[in-house]
């Protein structure tokens, strides 16, 4: 079946700039911090990744929609993203093995799509004036009441999002006979990240985002992660002082993302909103320690202060991304911790950062 999008939809950001487009046939607003993501596949990994709750994705590829969806390809339960901006949304999907279109992917759980907008011109806004927030709607003749209501959505700066994403009660994911145990700290964990630590016979408990030291270490695991989630990590001041525990105690901890700059804050290293983020899967970063260069899938509106980390006696830099030369990971000294400021579990067409669930089962033996 073939959808028309008819009806006018309106992007409005916080300063009052307005983009025009179509809807794709889902009628509404949705509200949130508008970004961008730069990779030309991987859509449905994107709209499923927790560590997006609360933003409006903007696609810089052209098409949209074309392969469909297949349960295999979501990182959660469902789809995280606030709503979706794209250029051209495809209805037909042509994949064999998909079985829903993106369609009535999105339509079944009421999330607004326009379609038709000039990305290119949206995105090099964006950059030129920062992330930001903004609305997406279907409801023109509600535009006044709308722009009233943005006004009032709080920044992402200071916002726990977490909470919204994590997990309510622990549970199980692997081979309870598996080598080794790990407990780890669900802030917005992605599925593959899971799937990555069973591969490595790991039996995983994932616990909730407020969860304490002793309900982690009663389980007596053999390590401990930190998870990628969105939001702002500083607010996060339970999840910093587990971090400093178990650092505290020299037990193996690695933390993606959100996890490494938690671990950052609980070493004294500040976070500080980056202007635009990192959002792509063709992200250089560098490998001080092996001397070589990874091609990284990334996520992040926040990072951790390089200055500060540098000055930090307890802090190692083993890793900088080559466009800016932001932190993208680091280690403490003479402690079983290590994070990353990228996802390893993604294969953004190279599998250069898998190594890293390597060095965490290496922790562990030791």
């Amino acid at each position: 079946m073939k959808y028309k999008a008819l009806k006018k939809a309106i992007v409005l950001l916080a300063d009052g700039t307005r983009f025009f487009g179509k809807s794709v046939g889902i009628d509404g607003s949705s509200f949130g911090e508008i970004c961008f993501n730069t990779g030309m596949t991987g859509y449905q990994e994107i709209f499923t990744d927790p560590s997006y709750f609360g933003q409006i994705m903007v696609t810089t590829n052209t098409h949209i929609g074309n392969y469909g969806t297949l349960d295999f390809d979501s990182q959660s339960s469902g789809i995280k993203i606030s709503g979706l901006i794209c250029k051209n949304f495809s209805y037909v999907q042509t994949r064999p093995s998909s079985k829903v279109d993106l369609f009535s992917y999105f339509k079944n759980q009421k999330k607004v799509v326009i379609s038709d907008v000039d990305t290119r011109a949206l995105v090099s806004y964006i950059r030129d004036n920062g992330a930001m927030n903004a609305v997406i709607t279907t409801e023109i003749n509600k535009i006044d009441e709308i722009n009233i209501k943005l006004k009032g959505l709080p920044s992402m700066e200071g916002l726990e999002l977490a909470s919204k994403v994590s997990t309510k009660k622990p549970y199980f994911i692997g081979n309870p006979n598996s080598k080794y145990k790990v407990s780890a700290l669900d802030l917005g964990i992605k599925q593959n990240i899971l799937n990555h630590f069973s591969k490595r016979d790991i039996y995983t408990k994932v616990f909730p985002y407020n969860s304490k030291f002793e309900e982690l270490s009663e389980w007596k695991p053999d390590g401990y992660f930190i998870s990628n989630g969105p939001g702002d990590p500083e607010p996060l001041k339970s999840a910093q002082l587990l971090a400093k525990k178990i650092i505290q105690k020299n037990l193996p901890l690695f933390g993606i993302c959100l996890g490494h700059q938690v671990i950052a804050l609980a070493n004294n290293v500040p976070t500080y909103k980056m202007f635009n983020g990192h959002r792509g899967i063709n992200h250089p970063v560098f490998n001080h320690q092996l001397g070589k260069g990874e091609i990284t899938s990334q996520n992040h509106g926040f990072a951790i202060d390089k200055e500060s980390a540098k000055l930090n006696p307890d802090i190692i830099i083993t890793h900088s991304h080559l466009n800016d030369d932001t932190v993208a990971g680091i280690e403490i000294k003479n402690k079983k911790c290590f994070s990353v400021q990228y996802h390893p579990e993604a294969a953004p067409g190279p599998n250069d950062s898998n190594y890293l669930f390597d060095k965490f089962i290496q922790l562990m033996k030791k």
